[in-house]
């Protein structure tokens, strides 16, 4: 399924404020766009947040608290099983990225080809060690992530002999071009003989294109309808033209890569060649 055709996620995420048929919009665009994949985020709010923020104010659409919100933002086993009938239905890959245990078994019943660690979990080794266990192609983010961290994520992957891809993140939203950092991509390679991805945060496409470039096997970005919609990753997502030209540019970029043609011409330069060298070859007759 991973192969040297870098890897296109649209990350719907919480995009979808709740309606599954605005996530289902979102679905089709990026499979019209060209994306492999779309991606969610699943949680058990009250295993995810503590109760006293849950509790606290935060003005939203849907109330004046954290729960009023989160709840509104959660999808259901209802929205899942649409979500599940609905990719297949248009041939199109979806996973989530779990944030808690309970989250990762209410996964396991719609049998994903893929998981993601988002940056956030890749320090709970106990819930890194549940989803190597799957045996799953996992996606691994590294955002706000000391070496130690990864260390460790690789670590137990690599014992569970759970298929893995690294993805560079810069966790800020939205990202700073000058944070992305991106010969980071190289040393992650170089350093865990593994796949590295990208996944990032940041406003406009001149990075992800940069990331392409330097050799990212998958490209992971936010997407959305209108990225003046409420909610904070609006921002740093894609809408419909941006997504088409994520997904074409870097087509083109990988296509241009081609083959080493040191000392060789196409058979279109070889007649170019005698007619524009015609004067200069009478020379040697």
């Amino acid at each position: 399924m991973i192969n040297n055709k870098i890897f296109f996620i649209a990350e719907i995420g919480i995009n979808h404020n709740g309606s599954f048929d605005l996530a289902k919009t979102l679905i089709e665009n990026a499979k019209n766009c060209g994306f492999d994949a779309v991606k969610f985020q699943k949680r058990n709010i009250n295993k995810v947040y503590s109760k006293e923020l849950l509790d606290s104010p935060r003005e939203s659409p849907w109330g004046n608290t954290q729960r009023a919100q989160k709840e509104k933002l959660e999808f259901g086993e209802y929205e899942y099983d649409q979500i599940n009938e609905f990719c297949q239905k248009i041939k199109i890959e979806w996973f989530a990225s779990a944030w808690d245990l309970d989250s990762l078994k209410f996964l396991e019943k719609y049998k994903l080809n893929y998981n993601k660690i988002a940056s956030a979990m890749i320090v709970d080794l106990d819930f890194l060690e549940a989803v190597a266990n799957q045996g799953v192609y996992t996606f691994i983010s590294t955002g706000m992530s000391e070496k130690k961290d990864i260390d460790n994520a690789v670590k137990i992957f690599k014992k569970k002999k759970c298929p893995f891809e690294l993805m560079h993140c810069v966790s800020t939203y939205p990202m700073k071009e000058q944070d992305a950092n991106l010969i980071t991509i190289e040393h992650l390679k170089k350093e865990y003989d593994c796949k590295v991805g990208y996944s990032g945060h940041e406003k406009g496409l001149a990075v992800s294109f940069s990331a392409a470039a330097i050799g990212a096997t998958s490209i992971e970005r936010h997407i959305t309808i209108d990225r003046s919609s409420y909610g904070s990753d609006q921002p740093s997502s894609l809408e419909e033209r941006g997504m088409k030209e994520l997904i074409s540019v870097i087509n083109i970029m990988q296509k241009s890569i081609g083959v080493n043609m040191l000392g060789k011409m196409l058979p279109e330069e070889k007649k170019i060649a005698e007619k524009l060298r015609a004067h200069i070859s009478k020379k040697f007759l």
